[in-house]
């Protein structure tokens, strides 16, 4: 399969600079005109308002984001440009450890494949396709990953939000081979998790939580944990191995709890160390409050509470609160660990956030360490909305 670029898309004057600097989305605010009649998914040149070639990529009617970028030469896009982009991505992962069974494999723009992630736990593969322009190629993709993972089994998750702005369905089920048993069992440094890929939040498991979920086990020795928004007990598992004296898990879901406490046996861990509860965050924190319950260390690992931009100063406040409540929770010398996975709000801001959280809470704080995602989500000098998850580990006084 290979594809003409019959149709041209010519930029309004002054608005090529992100291309040039190689940043892979064209808004559509920035169109001037198109030459030719592009379908979704087609490919398409984007060239300056005098012409001059930026690159080729591929056509979303429906989405704000109208091209994506798969090059920024003239090149064909066809089974073999896949391939070699496939399998460069493919091999930086193989520097990781190989005890580890699971990663993410592939990671959109980061990975110079827009809106393309793919997961892999064990043998299988998870997959969500984010990009109308990948919808024409998902049957050479299935078959690219199949043949360059030596994965037999591909799943895709393509339910999400994402879907919609590019105006297609949101899709489950199985691409190639046999529906997979679940949960898929993999390892991760040493720790065994059970991974729902069929129901479970995003691909089934927060792969970017790796190198974090290592730190709180580094720090949990003789500590009391709670966990919030525990999902499936990733932290969980960690603090325990680490040598924490009690672990309290909250999560809204009791499918995610029940799987949590079937890891803990799964690494040999005395269930009278963990307690889950199946309740809403916001409210028990204040019930542990009333309570008089204090912890050693607290980790606030929540979901996205912004989108976009206009859901910024929303989510400010959700995080302000989660830390404020959380802070009034935890001992002199306490740890406070706390994340957020929303690509519009930035560290900085998030570091404010806290700190206004500590102040109205009477606290003071410091930062000992920030934290990232892991290196299987390398964050792209030219796209910096690679960069989604920040976290804090903070020490108060």
């Amino acid at each position: 399969m290979t594809t003409a670029h019959a149709t041209t898309v010519f930029l309004k004057k002054g608005r090529d600079a992100s291309l040039q600097r190689h940043h892979p989305w064209v808004f559509s605010g920035g169109i001037e005109r198109i030459v030719g009649t592009p379908s979704a998914g087609d490919v398409v040149r984007v060239v300056d308002n005098r012409g001059s070639l930026l690159g080729v990529g591929a056509y979303s009617p429906s989405s704000q984001i109208r091209v994506r970028l798969f090059s920024f030469v003239d090149e064909t896009i066809d089974r073999e440009f896949f391939k070699t982009r496939i399998a460069r991505a493919i091999a930086k992962r193989e520097l990781r450890d190989p005890e580890n069974t699971a990663c993410r494999l592939i990671y959109g723009e980061s990975d110079h494949l827009p809106g393309l992630i793919v997961d892999k736990y064990k043998d299988v593969l998870v997959c969500q396709f984010l990009f109308a322009g990948l919808e024409h190629w998902k049957p050479v993709l299935v078959e690219l990953l199949t043949e360059l993972s030596g994965c037999t089994t591909v799943y895709e998750r393509s339910d999400t939000n994402s879907r919609d702005k590019e105006g297609l369905p949101q899709t489950t089920g199985v691409l190639a081979g046999a529906a997979p048993s679940t949960p898929v069992m993999i390892i991760e440094n040493g720790m065994h998790f059970g991974v729902d890929i069929v129901t479970g939040q995003k691909t089934g498991f927060f792969l970017d939580q790796a190198d974090n979920r290592q730190y709180v086990r580094r720090k949990a020795a003789g500590k009391s944990v709670l966990n919030c928004f525990a999902y499936t007990g990733g932290f969980s598992v960690a603090a325990l191995l680490g040598g924490a004296s009690h672990v309290v898990s909250i999560d809204s879901s009791a499918p995610a709890l029940a799987l949590a406490e079937s890891n803990l046996l799964a690494n040999g861990i005395d269930p009278s160390r963990h307690e889950a509860v199946d309740a809403n965050v916001f409210h028990l924190l204040r019930d542990y409050q009333q309570s008089g319950k204090l912890f050693d260390m607290i980790i606030l690992d929540p979901p996205k509470f912004a989108e976009n931009k206009n859901q910024v100063n929303k989510a400010a406040r959700a995080y302000k609160d989660l830390a404020l409540q959380a802070s009034r929770l935890l001992v002199p010398g306490g740890l406070l660990v706390t994340f957020s996975c929303s690509g519009s709000i930035d560290l900085n801001l998030f570091q404010k956030i806290t700190f206004d959280a500590l102040l109205d809470a009477g606290r003071q704080g410091e930062i000992i360490k920030y934290l990232h995602q892991g290196a299987d989500h390398p964050i792209a000098l030219e796209f910096p909305e690679s960069q989604y998850l920040k976290g804090l580990a903070c020490r108060l006084a």
